[in-house]
């Protein structure tokens, strides 16, 4: 894979990992949609790698990190650099985390701003609201014999995304399959032979594009030519498959109107989705099971009862909570300090809840974090 998902479990350690010297790097091409991305130019990325890295190390340098500890980090990211599969991709972003104890590198899709921050702890925060904004989707088109997936950016860009376990014809690698020289197996006969071979090839499709998306949360959408959408709809098993799709034969529409259709289906979703939480969310507040107010949020989250969380995808505010979830605020950044919202969403990971981030109006009552709760805090 050239593009990397976090999961649940790389927040969770990222999130804990403390060390004086831990540094947070993310370098973008500032592509948007018009620009290649970051890692199509190895050597400018490279060279702001570099630039990032030696910033960074003067700031260890001036709050005391040991000579040892910043050589540990500058031999990793050297390292880095010359990972050439590491450079082998289409992201827009990379992200790196490092210190003299843990390295760890994401390729994003998504277009982040260039930052760079180092302290006691990871600055976790963009990573978490990029991968948890859910204005990013897939688009499979599919007919037989062409496959198209297509990626959405939350940032308005958009690609066209490899499938590289694909066989080069996939309709007619299922019309007679070699198994290990025993037998042969053919073309379905009979009534329900056309769509039992549909099923094959959707699962055919299937497993490769899995093979590429992972269990990246993001929404699939699916434009596929009328014989074969029910077919992949019966053997799906990627739980993100939206039930709406986009019905029209694929074959029949440019990368740009799948683009255009997706995104359609997709604000709408996530409307319907924000719609029905935030009814839910004013039931379960009326029973004392949800909150929009930080601190009793925080103090939920620490104490592992927060079932789904939305925070502000552009909060800013900073400062400290302690492990019962007692907030100080900042009055400015500093090495000591962390997004409050992040640090929140990220408690709610560590307990096994849902973390979404949004816009501020998309949130009840215009605050930072709002959740329901599995049971009274």
């Amino acid at each position: 894979m050239s593009i990397d998902i976090p999961t649940r479990e790389d927040f969770v350690e990222l999130s804990q990992h403390r060390n004086d010297g831990s540094v947070s790097l993310y370098l973008s091409s500032g592509a948007g949609g018009d620009r290649p991305p970051v890692v199509r130019d190895t050597e400018a990325a490279r060279l702001a790698l570099r630039s990032a890295t030696a910033e960074a190390l003067s700031q260890l340098d001036d709050i005391g990190v040991a000579q040892a500890d910043r050589d540990t980090i500058s031999d990793a990211v050297e390292s880095l650099e010359r990972d050439r599969d590491f450079w082998d991709s289409p992201a827009r972003t990379i992200a790196v985390f490092i210190s003299s104890q843990l390295t760890r590198a994401f390729r994003l899709r998504n277009e982040l701003p260039a930052h760079s921050a180092v302290g006691d702890r990871f600055d976790i925060g963009p990573l978490l609201r990029a991968t948890t904004f859910g204005h990013s989707c897939y688009v499979l088109a599919l007919t037989e014999g062409d496959v198209r997936l297509l990626f959405l950016g939350a940032d308005a860009s958009s690609e066209q995304v490899e499938i590289p376990g694909l066989p080069d014809d996939v309709a007619d690698a299922l019309e007679t399959t070699v198994t290990d020289g025993r037998f042969d197996r053919r073309r379905a006969d009979g009534a329900l032979g056309p769509k039992i071979e549909q099923r094959r090839y959707c699962s055919a499709v299937q497993e490769a594009v899995l093979d590429v998306i992972g269990d990246s949360g993001l929404p699939l959408i699916l434009a596929a030519s009328s014989d074969l959408e029910p077919a992949y709809r019966e053997v799906n098993s990627y739980r993100d498959l939206l039930k709406q799709g986009i019905y029209a034969n694929p074959s029949s529409l440019s990368l740009q109107e799948l683009e255009k259709r997706g995104r359609e289906l997709l604000e709408q979703h996530s409307e319907d989705e924000l719609t029905s939480w935030r009814e839910n969310f004013g039931t379960l507040r009326a029973n004392g099971l949800a909150s929009s107010q930080l601190s009793d949020v925080a103090k939920a989250a620490s104490a592992g009862h927060v079932d789904t969380l939305l925070f502000d995808l552009a909060s800013t505010e900073e400062g400290s909570i302690d492990e019962g979830g007692g907030i100080i605020i900042a009055d400015a950044p500093g090495p000591t300090t962390y997004g409050l919202a992040d640090e929140v969403a990220v408690r709610v990971l560590r307990t096994g809840g849902t973390v979404k981030a949004v816009r501020r109006e998309d949130l009840p009552d215009n605050t930072s974090v709002a959740a329901t709760f599995r049971s009274t805090p």
